[in-house]
C-alpha cells in the first residue's frame, strides 16, 4: 500500500470517527450500498449503483419524479410549455438556487440557461468541447434513447428561460428529462476545471444543485457527503450521508444489525424471513418494475441465428431459476417489459422448457459441440439477487442438451463496459429496472437501433421491431401506442435476442429508527427527507 493511500484513509477514517463522536450534533446516515459508481457524472452511464451515488443525492433535473411515483413534478425549472405540434419544449426556470460550495469549488452565481446548455450540448453535439472530455466517454443513455436525431438545438431564451426544438414529436419527451442523465451540472465549474486542465474531475468530484454536497470518495470502500445548506427544498434532516460500499448481502445484513449502517438495499431472499422476525428492523417491499435477462450477441455466431437463440430458451428451466435464485421473491418473465407496465402484453407466449425440442433445434441448425461463455455480474441487482447462482442452473440445463457453458465475471464497472462491446464474446446475465414509467424505457433503450454498442446489450437491430417503436415515441394516444408496443413485444418474441429469465419483488430493509424513506418504483435509492432517530 503506498503512503498517499495510506494516508487518504486514514483521514477518512478520522473523518469518520470525528462524524460518529458528534453524533448529538450532527446526524449522520449510513447506506450500506451493493457496489461503487462507475464515476459521478450521471450521463456517462446507465447503472443504477450509479444513479444512487450521483444523480439522486448530488444532482437535480429540470423535472423530477414525484418520490415514489412515475409522476412528473416541477424541479429546477418552475414550469413548461409544449407548443401545440409538439416540436417545442419551454422551460421556465427556478430563481435563486444555489450551487454547491465545496473544498474543491465555490459558485460566484446562481443556476441559470447556461447550466442546462452545458448539461445538454455536451452529448447532443460531437464538436462540443466537453463531448470526449474523459477517456471513452460515451453518452449511453442519451444515445441509446435516439436523442442526437430526436433534439433539432437547445435555445437559450434568456437566463431563466430554455427551448428545447425537436426534429419530430416525442411522446415521453417530459418523462425522459426527469432521467438521470439528465441531471444538471455547474457549467461555471466545468469552466474552471478546462482552465486548469483538469476537465476529468468532472466525473470524480462532482458539483450540483441537489440535497446533498459531495465531500469525499474512497474508491470501493466509502463515499461521503454533507447536507446542502442552501438547497433550494429545503435543508435535509440528517447533517451528513455516507454510503459504506459493501458488495456482500450477509455483510450489509450484518452491518445493518449492528447499527452500522441504517439502510440496505438487496438483501438475499434467504433472509427475508430473519429480516421480518427482527423487531428493530422495518422491511419495505414492492412490486419492481424490472426484467433480469440473458443477452445473446446476436452479431456473432451461432447467435446470430434465431433458431439457435430459441433452442437455447427453450433449455432454460425458469421454475429452477425461481426457486434457487429468487426464493419466492420472482416470476418467471415472458416479455422485455414487466407485468406491471402499461402495454404489457399477456397474450405473449413463453418459450417453455422443453429439453429434448431444445436439442432438435440445434441439430436442425447445424450447431453441434457448441461452447460458450455467460456473464455472471459481480453484483446484486433487483432483477437479479444472485447472478452467478443463475449462470449455474443455466449452465446445468445447457449441459442437458450438449452446450459447454464457462461462466465468467467482472468488476462491476469493467463487467458493464465490456459487455457493450459488439464483438463480445458470450451472452450476458443482465436486467432493467424502468428509469420513467415508460414501455419506451425498456423498449427503445434495451433493444432499439441506437442501442447498439450501447445499452443494446443484444447488439440487435430489427427493423421491424424498430419501425413500431419509432412509430410509438411520435404517437401521443396512449391506445395507440399501446398498440404498437404490443406488436413490437411479439417480435421480439419470436426472434428472441434474449432469454427473458425473470421479474422480482423489490425488499428494502432498514433500522426501525428511520423515518421518512420512500421506495422507489424505478428502483432508485433517494434520501432526501429521510431522517433518523438519535
Amino acid at each position: 500500500m503506498n503512503f498517499q493511500k495510506t494516508l487518504k484513509a486514514t483521514l477518512l477514517g478520522a473523518s469518520l470517527a470525528v462524524i460518529a463522536a458528534t453524533g448529538a450534533s450532527a446526524k449522520t446516515l449510513v447506506y450500506c450500498s451493493e457496489g461503487s459508481p462507475e464515476g459521478f457524472d450521471t450521463a456517462l452511464y446507465t447503472a443504477g449503483t450509479t444513479f444512487d451515488a450521483s444523480s439522486k443525492p448530488v444532482y437535480n433535473r429540470l423535472v423530477e419524479f414525484k418520490r415514489g411515483t412515475t409522476e412528473v413534478l416541477p424541479g429546477l425549472a418552475e414550469s413548461w410549455e409544449v407548443s401545440e405540434d409538439g416540436l417545442e419544449y419551454t422551460f421556465n426556470l427556478r430563481k435563486g438556487v444555489k450551487f454547491h460550495t465545496t473544498d474543491f469549488f465555490t459558485p460566484t452565481r446562481d443556476f441559470n440557461a447556461d447550466d442546462v446548455l452545458f448539461s445538454f450540448n455536451r452529448q447532443l453535439k460531437k464538436d462540443d468541447p466537453w463531448h470526449e472530455y474523459t477517456p471513452g466517454a460515451a453518452w449511453e443513455y442519451f444515445d441509446g434513447m435516439s436523442m442526437p436525431d430526436l433534439i433539432k438545438e437547445i435555445v437559450k431564451v434568456d437566463d431563466y428561460t430554455v427551448k428545447f426544438v425537436l426534429n419530430r414529436p416525442e411522446a415521453p419527451m417530459i418523462a425522459n428529462l426527469a432521467m438521470d442523465f439528465a441531471s444538471i451540472l455547474s457549467a461555471e465549474y466545468a469552466d474552471q476545471l478546462d482552465k486548469a486542465g483538469s476537465k476529468e474531475q468532472l466525473n470524480q468530484q462532482p458539483v450540483g444543485t441537489g440535497p446533498f454536497s459531495f465531500v469525499g470518495y474512497q474508491k470501493d470502500a466509502v463515499i461521503r457527503y454533507a447536507a446542502h445548506p442552501d438547497y433550494w427544498g429545503g435543508k435535509q434532516p440528517v447533517d451528513n450521508l455516507i454510503f459504506a460500499i459493501t458488495p456482500d448481502a450477509a455483510v450489509r445484513l450484518q452491518k445493518l444489525k449492528a447499527g452500522e449502517c441504517h439502510v440496505m438495499p438487496y438483501p438475499a431472499p434467504a433472509d427475508i424471513a430473519d429480516i421480518k422476525a427482527d423487531s428493530n428492523l422495518t422491511l419495505m417491499e414492492q412490486q419492481g418494475l424490472n426484467v433480469g435477462y440473458l443477452a445473446y450477441n446476436t452479431k456473432v455466431a451461432p447467435f446470430d441465428k434465431t433458431e439457435v437463440r430459441k433452442a437455447l430458451n427453450h433449455a432454460i428451466n425458469k421454475q429452477a431459476i425461481l426457486d434457487a435464485v429468487f426464493q419466492g421473491s420472482g416470476q418467471a418473465a415472458k416479455n422485455p417489459i414487466p407485468p406491471t407496465m402499461w402495454s404489457y402484453n399477456d397474450a405473449v407466449e413463453d418459450d417453455d422448457y422443453n429439453p429434448d425440442l431444445a436439442k432438435e433445434m440445434l441439430e436442425a441448425a447445424g450447431v453441434t459441440d457448441l461452447s460458450m461463455k455467460i456473464w455472471a455480474m459481480p453484483v446484486q441487482r433487483p432483477y437479479n439477487p444472485n447472478a452467478r447462482r443463475m449462470a449455474e442452473v443455466i449452465q446445468a440445463d445447457f449441459a442437458k442438451i450438449g452446450v459447454n457453458v464457462e461462466i465468467v465475471s467482472y468488476e462491476w464497472g469493467e463487467y458493464l463496459s465490456r459487455s457493450k462491446e459488439e464483438d463480445r464474446d458470450g451472452a450476458v446475465l443482465l436486467g432493467w429496472t424502468g428509469d420513467n414509467g415508460d414501455p419506451d424505457n425498456f423498449l427503445a433503450v434495451l433493444l432499439g437501433c441506437d442501442g447498439v454498442g450501447g445499452s443494446n446489450r443484444a447488439q440487435w437491430c430489427n427493423e421491424e421491431f424498430e419501425a413500431l417503436i419509432q412509430k410509438a415515441k411520435t404517437v401521443t394516444d396512449k391506445a395507440e401506442r399501446t398498440k404498437l408496443y404490443e406488436e413490437a413485444q411479439v417480435v421480439f418474441k419470436e426472434q428472441a435476442p434474449w432469454a427473458t429469465i425473470a421479474h422480482s419483488v423489490v425488499f428494502m430493509p432498514m433500522s426501525s429508527k428511520v423515518t421518512g424513506y420512500i421506495m422507489d418504483p424505478l428502483g432508485g435509492h433517494w434520501f432526501d427527507g429521510v431522517d433518523i432517530a438519535e
